[in-house]
């Protein structure tokens, strides 16, 4: 997979990209991502790539010129499966969503800052929208990462223990189960007695349990619809 990232502050994406699972995805040629500065392709001696909004108004809108110029010059050099802007107003990231991208060969990430974008980049060139969140950033540069590693730990063998990434929050509509490691007995709070039996089954059918409350007491609102309980529990089940 190779992601590209348009920015204006290149910067700030640095060590995130250098570090944890992206570094190792990289290091194993399983991702390649360009970061492309925005300024680059600004205009006139001072490579402006915003201004003041028409109508009036606070803040600074992000220019059409040099996200289509930076654009354009990518899209000539191979095929794009999305071009993604990280917005408050887009899509909002679930585990489905980073399960869908995570299997695109070629992504391009725009992020905007100061007040936003101008329109016509959203109308002319972004095939997809995606928040993290009802929430509003400074820029779209962190909201880029956490959608990123979203998204590469899912790739195979990014991860040394692929399975771990199969079994996170969300990927059978529940939140994950809870865990535990040594000491068993820690200041007198005990890890329950199933777990330390060695009978897998019946380790599997806690945790499944176990799941299935934690998301009927922090997230019931995931459980509504199509998702029974009945059904996941089986589905647990089957996968013994």
């Amino acid at each position: 997979m190779r992601i590209d990232i348009l920015t204006v502050m290149p910067q700030y994406l640095k060590s995130p990209l250098e570090n944890g699972i992206v570094r190792i995805a990289k290091e194993k040629g399983l991702i390649e991502i360009e970061v492309h500065n925005l300024h680059d392709y600004g205009l006139g001696r001072y490579k402006q790539v915003d201004d003041s909004p028409f109508g009036g108004g606070a803040g600074m809108i992000l220019k059409p010129e040099p996200i289509f110029a930076c654009v354009e010059k990518l899209k000539a050099e191979r095929e794009y499966d999305e071009v993604i802007f990280m917005t408050p107003d887009g899509e909002l990231l679930t585990q489905r969503l980073a399960n869908e991208c995570s299997l695109k060969k070629n992504l391009m990430v725009l992020c905007g800052h100061y007040k936003g974008i101008d329109e016509r980049v959203r109308e002319a060139l972004v095939t997809k929208e995606i928040s993290i969140g009802d929430v509003v950033l400074s820029g779209g540069e962190l909201p880029a990462l956490v959608f990123i590693d979203s998204v590469v730990r899912l790739i195979p063998n990014a991860m040394n223990d692929s399975e771990s990434a199969l079994l996170d929050s969300f990927q059978t509509g529940l939140l994950d189960c809870a865990h535990y490691t040594r000491p068993a007995n820690f200041r007198g709070m005990k890890v329950p007695e199933v777990l330390l039996s060695g009978h897998h089954a019946k380790i599997r059918e806690w945790q499944a349990q176990n799941a299935l409350e934690r998301t009927k007491q922090r997230r019931p609102d995931l459980l509504k619809g199509d998702l029974l309980k009945g059904d996941l529990l089986k589905g647990k089940d089957s996968a013994k």
